[in-house]
């Protein structure tokens, strides 16, 4: 059986994980895993039930009927579907992203994800990111990187793509929930995010995408005969 090739990628919100980490795998020509998507569903399914991510009643009530599938297009990106609708767009919102840091707070949620993550990344060489992708989900990853930023150069780089996407944005607002995300996610009792012994660090704060996709290639070239 051949021996699958994974790269981790963890880091704190807003830190360019998903765009890197989709671009690295295409220039590896691995399968990109975004388990943020993934948590972020979640918290778009127990949202439209109008559960809090803080009832855990009402998540154990709701859980079995969550459907979480994840399907890939023709150029290669991701997209989540919950139970049989694709919901990769809708969640994609701020006030998502702050459920998702919440929900995936649980072990019971994180649990139910934990093998699909897993399964995939048995059957493909993939890139994966996330917030514990190397300590938990994948602590044998062939590569892992913890790719970070300044909050106020990731708040500035969040409110400039959400200003070019014409939605209405502000600095100092995107600032604070990226440092109470920081928090919520660093001081969460399951899996907090951490970096992990054997990952490499990564600070993007004066790097642009291209000089950061080079540096992570550079990374992975040392670990895997390219």
């Amino acid at each position: 059986m051949t021996k699958r090739i994974s790269v981790a990628i963890d880091g704190p919100a807003g830190a360019g994980k998903s765009t890197l980490a989709r671009r690295l795998a295409k220039d590896l020509g691995y399968r990109y895993v975004d388990t943020g998507a993934i948590y972020r569903t979640v918290a778009y399914f127990f949202d439209l039930w109008g559960v809090s991510p803080k009832d855990m009643d009402g998540i154990r009530r709701y859980i079995d009927e969550l459907n979480i599938k994840i399907e890939y297009d023709e150029a290669g990106l991701q997209h989540m579907i919950l139970n049989g609708m694709d919901v990769t767009d809708d969640i994609r919102t701020p006030e998502i992203s702050q459920k998702a840091s919440l929900i995936s707070a649980h072990a019971i949620v994180r649990d139910l994800l934990l093998d699909m993550q897993r399964e995939v990344a048995a059957s493909y060489d993939v890139v994966m990111d996330g917030r514990d992708i190397g300590t938990v989900v994948l602590p044998k990853a062939t590569v892992k990187i913890f790719l970070t930023a300044s909050p106020e150069v990731r708040a500035n780089r969040r409110t400039k793509e959400l200003l070019e996407k014409g939605q209405k944005a502000s600095y100092d607002q995107i600032l604070g929930e990226i440092q109470q995300r920081d928090y919520q996610d660093t001081h969460r009792e399951i899996a907090p995010l951490k970096m992990a012994r054997d990952s490499v660090k990564l600070d993007t704060s004066d790097l642009n995408i291209e000089e950061t996709l080079a540096a992570m290639k550079d990374i992975v070239a040392k670990k895997v005969a390219l």
